[in-house]
């Protein structure tokens, strides 16, 4: 190839790139464009891809990044629905969602943007507070904590206007931190030392009402048990006595039967262990021991 031809063929194919650079631009997956026609707006494009305009002056492109920009608010005091002073920081998510109002107000600045939403965090932040009591924020209860209810309100406060003056859609705030004024500290332990009495009084009060009906239900199945065991001794009395009554019927039908068991019972009860007995043999119940027994007498 001729030298001619490269340097012709050369500088075709940088007219074309620059031409492709003059009449195209290329919009990325995390931006959204917004072209302007002689410095008035003329559309916004959110679809990735490659587009066309009109070369510089006659067209500019703005790229503003689509993605959720986060900001942090600074410690400031705030004061509760009962006059008690918090110091709060809270963090914001937001995105650009009207980038023909965003190009207006701010000239496609992002941190002048957020410089101007600083205010309205804080009065939605001001706003919202100031209706909650100290114990939606600060309690030893953790069921009297508020903290969702009070992000989504705060939340709520600042969208609309946020949308409709800025265009931008703050789609995250929270509270990052939360301290108290060394003004005000000592009254809140002590707040919070009488919150937790109440809690061990009640405890306490809870515990004495279940240890009387322990001992209530104790005391009646104690005094039923006792009742039914008396019940049963004195007719276990009853029946031994009925026995014994029949027995001394039929000893005094026979007494010498009646000595004669005696005696024998008595032996048995002493010769149950090993023992060695130093008696007269002729003392009683003993004296059987030598064929000397009182018995029945027997009729001939």
């Amino acid at each position: 190839m001729k030298p001619n031809s490269i340097t012709l063929i050369t500088g075709l194919l940088l007219v074309v790139i620059f031409g492709a650079m003059l009449f195209t631009f290329q919009v990325r997956q995390t931006e959204i464009d917004v072209v302007t026609t002689f410095g008035k707006y003329s559309r916004s494009i959110d679809q990735p891809g490659l587009q066309f305009r009109a070369p510089w002056p006659i067209q500019r492109v703005y790229e503003f990044d689509n993605r959720i920009q986060n900001f942090e608010r600074k410690y400031e005091q705030t004061t509760t629905r009962d006059a008690l002073n918090v110091i709060i920081s809270v963090y914001v998510g937001w995105r650009i969602v009207d980038p023909r109002l965003f190009l207006e107000r701010f000239n496609g600045d992002i941190a002048n943007a957020e410089l101007t939403l600083e205010p309205l965090v804080r009065n939605a932040k001001t706003g919202v507070i100031g209706k909650h009591p100290f114990s939606d924020l600060i309690s030893t209860n953790l069921a009297d904590i508020k903290f969702d209810q009070i992000e989504k309100e705060m939340l709520a406060a600042i969208q609309p206007p946020a949308r409709t003056n800025y265009g931008v859609e703050v789609e995250l705030l929270g509270i990052k931190q939360i301290g108290l004024p060394e003004s005000i500290t000592a009254k809140v332990f002590e707040r919070m030392r009488a919150e937790r009495m109440r809690l061990v009084k009640k405890y306490q009060s809870d515990g004495e009402k279940e240890a009387a009906i322990i001992r209530a239900n104790a005391n009646s199945e104690t005094n039923r048990v006792l009742t039914f065991a008396a019940a049963e001794a004195t007719k276990i009395r009853g029946e031994a006595e009925k026995e014994a009554a029949r027995s001394y019927d039929i000893f005094a039908q026979s007494p010498d039967l009646a000595i004669f068991l005696f005696q024998l019972k008595t032996l048995e009860q002493s010769l149950k262990e090993r023992a060695t007995l130093l008696l007269d043999e002729r003392t009683p119940p003993f004296n059987m021991l030598n064929g000397q027994v009182v018995g029945p007498s027997t009729s001939k």
